[in-house]
């Protein structure tokens, strides 16, 4: 093995480890329908990504508008009654949270939470990441 391929592998370990080193923690809740219009996209049918799986976001990702279609994957990590199920899910923003003060770090689709969690009201804490 060649010191070129060494040193490429040793690269490819310190950069997955950097980017799961980029994720943060916050809560998460859930928001009822109409979700339109958004500060996004207003009434447009088309911003919405298949499975509703959307969210709006607080003040502090909203970032004067430009999150408006990032990506984040979400894990449930924990809360209420063990309401988190496996796995993750990748969700886009749409909207800017519209409730003062906002409920949580992320607002999901009902569709989003109940992809990551069993209960529909309680608050949950989530590890996200932008992707």
């Amino acid at each position: 093995m060649g010191i070129g391929v060494i040193v490429n592998l040793f690269l490819l370990l310190i950069f997955n480890n950097i980017k799961c080193g980029l994720s943060e923690i916050g809560t998460a809740s859930s928001y009822e329908p109409p979700y339109t219009p958004t500060r996004c996209n207003g009434n447009r049918a088309d911003q919405f990504p298949l499975g509703n799986l959307f969210v709006s976001v607080s003040e502090g990702l909203w970032d004067n508008g430009a999150a408006c279609g990032r990506r984040y994957r979400l894990k449930c990590l924990s809360g209420n009654n063990k309401p988190c199920r496996d796995g993750t899910i990748d969700v886009k923003v749409v909207d800017f949270c519209s409730k003062r003060p906002c409920p949580s770090t992320i607002v999901l689709s009902n569709d989003a939470f109940s992809a990551i969690s069993k209960s529909q009201r309680e608050k949950i804490n989530v590890e996200y990441i932008e992707i």
